[in-house]
């Protein structure tokens, strides 16, 4: 766990003395020193001190009550407050933060730049010299139309050229370059009227399409009409998705808000060439302000996206400081007209997306409660409300960690966790790590007198359930129902054993009980991997900054908790070990050995 944080009230309060009145970011800590929150502020003192003063809601109440300790940054301006926030939030993943944690960017419609050019799909855009259309924020989109131009016009279609002419070529979406000679003229045509298309020229293309379709209709064609009709209609659906809202073709995006019950759901209107062509939506817990949370919202929805428009639209109760100058674009807060009846279309669609959020929330608390209730009847207890269950992770016998999650009443207790490092047992044996780990959490558990579990589930069968027994009722004297899940050969929950009974417990896949406990067991896999990969990373760095004249207890210390990875420290500046209190010398020292070893 580390070494935990024992800040006193009065420590706290001299601390909030020493505030500055600049703007800036604070980081919240936790007592495992783990930062929990980041946020940003016009003024530090007065931002910071609002959290340890007077009354807050549920929400703020339980991000307050975690808090203990803070630290902070000073910007000299609003706008380099907002991007230090992104910058924070990304590098920590604080708890109570608000974040978008899809990283992937829009797709572009890609026109290479080659002897024989022909369309793709991409998330980045490179210097290529290629011509790029985009971004497509709905990729189903993006793949529709690049389909409509594949049929429009032949470009070639295969990565390589093959050693003869293909299906493509056969069906007239292709000029097969691999047997025929194409002129660079015909090249530069097809590509212009792709351009064109894309530019929003589809309407000229269709009348044109039009006039085929009656010419093959007159000289009784029917089937090639019948093939032009077809397409014609997919160009109409495909480009019908794509709304004019203005007619003035301008770029831009419009933002909706509404909050209630401590979530906060958010609309994004993107607008581009005048024509709504998507829509960004989140719904989220947020702990701060609204205002607050808005706008860290609206700075992580750019901070990495290359399209930001020419105009922003936002709800005029949104704090504006900054924004100007971190956008880059035209920030505007409608009032009235028009632009505030669209700007009050995007908030009716994040009320109606909270409210969908709610009766959603309300239909699984149901399924919990009906879960939880057919799971106590089939294994016959007389009430459960506490489940704890338990993993083990070791990589052939090293790094050997284990972990327990705890859901209550169906659902699951995060801040009740907890992680342990396997001591006692030398070399791969589940047995024995689960008998140390039930060992230590009940030991504890009766010392503190904590509150016990209704059922403990382990991951496993007989071997580590029986093994579990032993410890609560031989060496603890505790009756505590003890169940498993054991997996197939595909490594699939399979069946369900309760305590030393030599057959599994009848319990169908499809109930909601068993879904239950498979969602358990999956959540406690997940905790105990990622924090035995966590652990073996910083065992290896652990060995190798021993190695290194120079770096003691104190200063291996500062390292682990500057840096994430050896890959981050070794390809770390001069300046970056600086802020870990490492001199100049001894940092060229561990670069150079980290990149010897």
């Amino acid at each position: 766990m580390g070494d935990r944080l024992t800040t006193s009230w009065e420590e706290l309060r001299a601390k909030l003395a020493l505030l500055p009145e600049k703007p800036g970011c604070y980081l919240m800590k936790d007592a495992d020193g783990k930062v929990i929150y980041a946020g940003k502020a016009k003024v530090l003192k007065n931002r910071v001190r609002s959290y340890f003063t007077g009354s807050h809601d549920g929400k703020t109440q339980l991000l307050v009550s975690h808090i203990v300790d803070f630290e902070y940054i000073v910007t000299d301006t609003v706008a380099e407050a907002l991007v230090l926030e992104c910058n924070l939030i990304k590098h920590y993943s604080p708890h109570y933060n608000i974040m978008l944690r899809d990283d992937k960017t829009y797709p572009y419609i890609k026109i290479t730049r080659e002897e024989h050019p022909r369309l793709e799909i991409v998330r980045k855009i490179q210097k290529d010299k290629a011509a790029y259309f985009g971004p497509y924020p709905n990729g189903g989109a993006a793949s529709e139309t690049k389909k409509l131009l594949d049929r429009l016009y032949p470009l070639r279609k295969c990565k390589k050229l093959k050693p003869k002419v293909c299906l493509y070529y056969h069906i007239g979406q292709c000029l097969a370059p691999c047997e025929f000679i194409v002129e660079e003229q015909t090249y530069q045509q097809l590509v212009k009227e792709i351009t064109d298309f894309l530019n929003g020229g589809y309407e000229a293309i269709t009348a044109d399409l039009v006039k085929k379709m009656e010419h093959e209709a007159e000289a009784m064609n029917f089937e090639r009409a019948a093939e032009l009709r077809d397409l014609v209609i997919h160009i109409g659906r495909v480009m019908e998705t794509q709304k004019v809202t203005h007619a003035d073709r301008v770029d831009r995006d419009v933002f909706g808000v509404y909050a209630d019950k401590g979530y906060m759901s958010i609309q994004v209107f993107i607008i581009r060439q005048g024509k709504m062509i998507e829509r960004a939506a989140s719904v989220f817990r947020y702990h701060s302000t609204e205002s607050e949370d808005i706008s860290s919202y609206i700075a992580q929805f750019y901070f990495d996206n290359p399209d930001v428009p020419k105009e922003v639209w936002i709800p005029e109760d949104v704090e504006l400081d900054g924004f100007q100058e971190f956008l880059g674009a035209k920030i505007m807060q409608p009032k009235r007209g028009k632009k505030y009846d669209l700007v009050e279309l995007a908030t009716k669609n994040a009320r109606l997306a909270l409210e969908e959020k709610f009766r959603l929330m309300e239909r699984d608390e149901r399924r919990t409660v009906s879960a939880m209730q057919e799971l106590t009847d089939v294994l016959g207890l007389p009430e459960l409300h506490r489940i704890e269950a338990f993993d083990n992770s070791n990589t052939q016998g090293t790094d050997p960690v284990a972990a327990m999650v705890v859901f209550v009443d169906g659902q699951p207790a995060r801040n009740e966790y907890r992680k342990f490092k396997i001591k006692t047992v030398i070399g791969p044996d589940d047995y024995a790590s689960m008998r140390e780990v039930i060992r230590r959490r009940y030991t504890r558990a009766l010392k503190e007198q904590l509150t016990l579990p209704d059922l403990i589930m382990v991951d496993g069968g007989k071997g580590q359930i029986a093994a579990a027994i032993d410890v609560l009722e031989n060496e603890l004297s505790l009756d505590i129902p003890v169940c498993g899940l054991a997996k197939d050969d595909r490594h699939r929950s399979h069946q369900l054993f309760l305590g030393e009974e030599l057959d599994p417990v009848a319990l169908d896949h499809g109930t909601s009980a068993f879904h239950l406990l498979q969602r358990i067991q999956d959540e406690v896999h997940r905790f105990a991997i990622t924090f035995h990969r966590g652990t073996r990373q910083k065992n290896s760095l652990h060995s190798l900054l021993d190695e290194i004249p120079g770096i003691g207890e104190a200063r291996r210390k500062q390292l682990l908790r500057h840096f994430n990875s050896l890959n981050e420290m070794k390809n770390a500046p001069l300046e970056e070990f600086r802020k870990a209190g490492i001199g100049d010398r001894l940092a060229r020292q561990i670069v150079a050995h980290l990149q010897s070893s």
